[in-house]
């Protein structure tokens, strides 16, 4: 991303790239680059890395949605703290969140779990109450879990979950396609997740389908590693740039209740696992998107706005200036 920062009639270019390197060192956003690099083209796969879901062809001409997430003790959750129901719920609702970043509907899930022998053998009591979850989260969204693999190791509870789904009414909606002069709209209030929501979050996918009967979405996202870290995934896959309003940004009151040091905004801002959606639409579609606020249950709120330079800003007190997209990484040595 080749990133333009205009200020007092002078440029300063490449203000973000140049950041990267520090913020993400050796990190899961350069490897996913290095990935997307060595990815043959293949006829049967349509949409490759770079979105929350692959989309492959089948032989009925139907697309597919695909995606898979692993979550890990230690990482992900604290198992001492949270309970396998939990994790089971977390596992299959982060996949859910992916195809609502699409704009598809769910239909088929298969379950991968490690379960860990370092606290003894893995009681079936504890295998049943992990599955619950992923039914409890499965079943709300008519998705079925037809097979999967269960194993045991030394280390902590892995489980991962991948996921199949159809395109949605408006078919697959990608983070390629915003454009200038969109407005960028969030489904929710975001920050401080960490107090809980990270954990009990419901995936939009109802949300973004409803949406898709109200106006054309050009690009979305589902918000996981942060608001800044997300909108600047739109903006690399579109090419372009946004400006995110410091008054329009819904925060939680969980960040509000954070005693870190950061500011509210920043949670909103940075802190991730939101699950929300952001997307880019039309300014006269999103004008109407927020006066009649169509969904039930959500308050669409009006964050930002896509701009033609390639950069990142946060408008704050009627002053603009640039910021890093800071979210979740994970870090490679």
């Amino acid at each position: 991303m080749i990133v333009l920062y205009r200020k007092a009639g002078r440029n300063a270019t490449s203000y973000l790239a140049r950041k990267l390197e520090r913020i993400y060192p050796m990190g899961e956003l350069d490897y996913i680059r290095w990935i997307r690099q060595q990815t043959p083209s293949c006829p049967r796969i349509l949409i490759g890395p770079g979105d929350d879901c692959a989309v492959v062809g089948t032989t009925t001409g139907r697309p597919m949605l695909v995606t898979t997430d692993m979550l890990m003790e230690g990482v992900d959750f604290i198992l001492a703290e949270v309970g396998p129901r939990r994790v089971g719920r977390k596992a299959m609702a982060a996949n859910l969140s992916d195809i609502a970043a699409m704009g598809g509907k769910p239909i088929a899930a298969f379950v991968s779990v490690a379960l860990s022998e370092a606290q003894g053998r893995p009681s079936l009591g504890f295998a049943e109450e992990l599955y619950a979850g992923l039914r409890e989260m499965a079943d709300r969204f008519d998705t079925s879990i037809p097979g999967g693999d269960t194993n045991t190791w030394t280390g902590g509870l892995v489980i991962n979950v991948t996921l199949l789904g159809d395109p949605g009414p408006q078919g697959t909606i990608r983070r390629q396609g915003a454009r200038p002069g969109d407005w960028l709209v969030v489904t929710g209030p975001l920050g401080g997740s960490i107090l809980g929501k990270h954990l009990d979050f419901t995936p939009r996918v109802k949300e973004a389908l409803l949406l898709q009967q109200h106006a054309p979405i050009h690009a979305m996202i589902d918000i996981s590693d942060g608001l800044a870290a997300d909108t600047f995934h739109i903006c690399e896959e579109s090419g372009c740039g946004a400006v995110l309003f410091a008054d329009g940004i819904p925060i939680s009151e969980a960040a509000l209740r954070m005693s870190d040091g950061k500011t509210p905004l920043d949670h909103a801002l940075s802190d991730g696992e939101d699950f929300e959606l952001a997307f880019a639409v039309d300014p006269g579609d999103g004008a109407r998107l927020l006066k009649s606020q169509p969904i039930d249950g959500i308050t669409l709120a009006h964050a930002g706005e896509f701009i033609t330079e390639r950069v990142l800003l946060l408008e704050e007190a009627g002053q603009r200036r640039c910021i890093e997209p800071r979210g979740y990484t994970h870090r490679f040595s």
